[in-house]
């Protein structure tokens, strides 16, 4: 209770208790979102997943065996085996840590783009602005899976250009977030004053603007998670993705699809952990809004 207390002091004695104390009053507000609790589980379990893969996963998901192969879910076999005889729930736990690292890697290099493309055309307006959301506007013109598709054919498969193709296309709506953000932001008081002092605004942009973007590319990212996911998943089905023998989950649904009929089983679980890890960053990323930005939950 005491520090309950002290987080929630109305007069914070120093600038990290006003914080924290702002911290826990999100936290508060996000704990009393039942869907955003759930997504935020289904989140964490998949970091869980992907860290304890090795002592999770029951079997080698490399391993072969065409003894067992097609074989239903069992207690041996807890989502059966696929055409190889390869553990599907292994394969699954295993591929978790290819889609996070994938969802990491993506959202790590688009968001700072993103936020750097739209605090730049946002605070200077004009020809900038003009040039930069044009650019912005040919990438938002495709459909992102037919642009990456366009991109990993450049490249050649492979899970590295998979990557890269699905940052090339995801960067633009960050920046068009941090645009409106910036268009707000350029015209308060404070930004005045700061340029009053002599600041240039390189200073203003880099330590005014981006900091105040930055909640909402949050929110954003994390609603754009399960796009990413998709879209991997969506290379992964078509053989531009992870290559064998990766247990990559759109891969695994690829191989799994000629046996849909008598063999449920090989193609329906990865794709439910794409449903469910999908939802789960969708429903985090709605929590987040309510939290960060008030006014959408009014």
């Amino acid at each position: 209770m005491a520090a309950r207390d002290w987080l929630l002091a109305p007069t914070p004695g120093s600038r990290l208790q006003s914080r924290l104390g702002q911290a826990y009053l999100r936290w508060l507000a996000f704990r009393s979102n039942p869907l955003a609790c759930v997504g935020l589980a289904i989140v964490v379990a998949l970091l869980l997943l992907a860290l304890l893969a090795p002592a999770i996963a029951t079997h080698d998901p490399l391993a072969q065996s065409l003894a067992r192969r097609l074989q239903p879910p069992s207690a041996e076999h807890y989502f059966g085996t696929d055409a190889l005889g390869r553990d599907i729930f292994s394969r699954i736990v295993h591929g978790a840590r290819i889609t996070l690292l994938v969802v990491l890697v993506v959202v790590v290099t688009v968001g700072p783009i993103g936020l750097l493309v739209g605090t730049a055309a946002g605070y200077a307006g004009g020809a900038l602005d003009t040039v930069l959301m044009r650019v912005t506007d040919i990438f938002l013109a495709f459909p992102r899976l037919i642009l990456a598709l366009a991109f990993v054919a450049a490249l050649g498969p492979g899970i590295e250009n998979a990557v890269i193709a699905i940052a090339f296309t995801a960067w633009p709506p960050y920046a068009r977030v941090a645009r409106a953000e910036a268009m707000v932001i350029r015209n308060a008081d404070f930004i005045a004053a700061t340029r009053l002092q002599g600041a240039s605004p390189l200073r203003i942009v880099l330590r005014h603007v981006m900091p105040l973007c930055v909640p909402s590319l949050i929110v954003r990212s994390t609603l754009d998670m399960a796009g990413i996911i998709l879209t991997a998943a969506g290379l992964g089905f078509l053989g531009l993705g992870a290559q064998p023998p990766m247990p990559e989950w759109g891969a695994m649904i690829a191989t799994g699809r000629d046996y849909i009929f008598d063999q449920w089983w090989v193609a329906t679980m990865p794709g439910i952990a794409i449903c469910v890890v999908a939802l789960g960053f969708n429903l985090l990323g709605d929590g987040l809004r309510d939290v960060l930005d008030p006014k959408q939950g009014q």
